[in-house]
């Protein structure tokens, strides 16, 4: 039996081969989000416990099922995050940030649920997310909304998404929706599980996207919250719906839509596709507006949404990673300082990629490693150009070589590069 140490289940490990594709998803994330003016926040990975249980609920799935907590030597009841709204808004309290209005920030980091690990669901995952505080209208909830589809765009997958929406009213509309929903599920409770009958006295609108055949067949004869929204909600909502057409971007209106945490209110979204099995959802949320007094501050306007990047790249499609533009080989020891400082003055006085062989060994061996990289050009060193002070310029895809003086190694690669666009 090995004694080699293997990974926690559910928390994996992205290798070199698979990071390009996240840094290209990263920086389209940050990239857009930075022109609309949103700045990066950065939070601990570990909060206190009753953060999340404050903001989230208690008795989602989210808080009561999956997170990971525990007690420090000191007594203090902590726990790794599950999401990062609540840890957004924590710190925007903390640090006086809310005292401006118009605040716009983004995040990016991990998350940790204790879940049954499955194609597009792990324990540790990764989630990148906007928030905008103080501005309660739909224009930035329609900014937002184009911030997604404009990366989907980026990215090359907006042909496999699709926008769903719905309003959740205000808290006085879903209290009488609520009451309703108790009434009419209760006349069916046989019907529920055991779940389900909890669900109904805690939370009755996450019975609406339940996955139970027996809670679907239910829910077209149950009331709708479309019949308890306040006329102004219906208008708002309705002129976030004209917007969207306004942008060109194509939507659906899910009635069942309410999203799995107790903090949203009005509007609520999620971007879905059906190219990932069950873990369909890649990015959602809404509107928060009391989740901040719920904190302990006074209620500001607030929205925001988060993405599952693992799931985006699933989505996402294959791209090769980056080829070094040359290569640097060295036929003899002697040679390695000088090119390091070559090395170095590309790196200096040049955007180009650059990597130095250090294994050495034959020019065979060298060469081969420098095919393998798909290098453009191999620079090649040995004691004779070392001693003259040139060195030998070779196209690995033409096969065709120069000799150069090392003064002049700058202006040929621009020259070269500038001519090829091969970079």
């Amino acid at each position: 039996m090995s004694n080699t140490i293997q990974s926690i289940r559910g928390m994996h490990d992205l290798l070199p081969s698979d990071s390009y594709r996240w840094q290209c998803l990263e920086n389209t994330l940050r990239i857009s989000a930075n022109r609309l003016n949103y700045k990066e926040i950065r939070t601990p990975l570990l909060e206190p416990l009753p953060l999340f249980q404050r903001s989230i609920g208690e008795e989602t799935d989210v808080v009561g099922k999956e997170m990971y907590h525990f007690a420090d030597r000191n007594g203090d009841h902590l726990a790794l995050r599950p999401e990062g709204t609540a840890s957004c808004v924590r710190a925007m309290l903390q640090h006086g940030q809310l005292r401006t209005p118009g605040q716009k920030i983004w995040y990016l980091g991990p998350m940790f649920r204790h879940e049954r690990p499955q194609r597009g669901r792990t324990r540790q995952f990764h989630q990148f997310g906007l928030e905008a505080y103080g501005m309660d209208n739909t224009s930035i909830e329609c900014e937002i909304l184009s911030y997604c589809h404009y990366v989907w765009q980026q990215l090359g997958i907006s042909h496999t998404v699709t926008l769903t929406v719905n309003t959740l009213g205000t808290a006085a509309c879903r209290a009488r929706y609520k009451a309703a929903l108790i009434s009419y599920f209760t006349t069916h409770q046989s019907a529920l599980s055991e779940a389900e009958q909890t669900r109904l006295t805690s939370n009755p609108l996450r019975l609406l996207d339940s996955k139970n055949p027996v809670i679907q067949a239910l829910l077209p004869t149950a009331p709708q919250l479309a019949d308890y929204l306040d006329p102004e909600e219906k208008s708002r909502f309705q002129a976030l719906c004209d917007r969207l057409t306004q942008l060109g971007i194509s939507y659906r209106v899910d009635p069942y839509l309410v999203r799995g945490l107790d903090y949203y209110n009005g509007m609520v979204f999620e971007w879905v596709t059906d190219a990932l099995g069950a873990q369909g959802t890649i990015c959602a949320g809404g509107r928060y507006d009391k989740l901040i007094s719920q904190l302990g501050s006074q209620e500001v306007p607030a929205v925001g949404f988060a993405m599952g990047l693992e799931r985006i790249i699933e989505l996402m499609p294959t791209s090769p990673s980056p080829k070094p533009d040359v290569y640097l080989i060295s036929l003899d020891p002697s040679c390695q300082a000088s090119m390091s400082i070559i090395t170095q003055t590309l790196l200096d006085n040049t955007g180009l990629s650059v990597v130095q062989d250090h294994l050495g060994g034959s020019a065979k061996s060298q060469f081969k490693r420098a095919a393998q990289s798909q290098a453009t050009l191999a620079l090649t060193m040995g004691p004779d150009e070392l001693a003259s002070g040139n060195i030998l310029v070779k196209s690995l895809a033409e096969q065709t070589q120069v000799q150069i003086a090392q003064s002049e190694l700058l202006s040929h690669l621009t020259t070269y590069f500038g001519a090829h666009n091969d970079r």
